[in-house]
């Protein structure tokens, strides 16, 4: 399974991570629209770490892994009740005032080719850690 694994010790706090994930996203530069967010006060980079915690969450179901275990949300499924925003254990489910769904990382790896310390990569979890991660059915089809 992919997923944006990080380093926090390596982020310089530029910002370029959140500039392009945004300006991708929502066709604007707006750290408030990124998927993954930088402190202000501490290099502390937060990205979903794809556990599916709020797969279980949703009431309508419209959070579900896609076929490389990325967690994905159906816009038009979702009803904004942002409760997988409010469950998210590691607060990296997004909400913006503009929208009415949340949004998230998809681990695209966009903003990983941009990060000019590498603090931000792309990484795959192997079948153990995704058991780890409630994942097995994932792997065990």
């Amino acid at each position: 399974m992919k997923y944006l694994a990080k380093d926090d010790s390596k982020c310089i706090q530029c910002g370029m991570c959140e500039e392009v994930c945004s300006t991708t996203y929502f066709k604007e530069k707006n750290r408030d629209k990124s998927c993954i967010q930088i402190s202000v006060d501490k290099a502390d980079i937060n990205v979903c770490n794809q556990c599916g915690e709020c797969i279980d969450i949703c009431p309508v179901m419209a959070i579900s892994r896609d076929k490389l275990g990325v967690v994905r949300i159906n816009k038009k499924a979702c009803v904004g009740c942002f409760m997988c925003v409010g469950f998210c254990p590691s607060i990296s489910m997004r909400q913006h005032d503009d929208y009415i769904e949340p949004f998230k990382c998809v681990a695209c790896g966009l903003c990983a080719q941009k990060c000019p310390t590498g603090a931000i990569y792309m990484s795959e979890k192997d079948a153990t850690e995704a058991r780890e991660m409630n994942l097995d059915k994932l792997f065990n089809k």
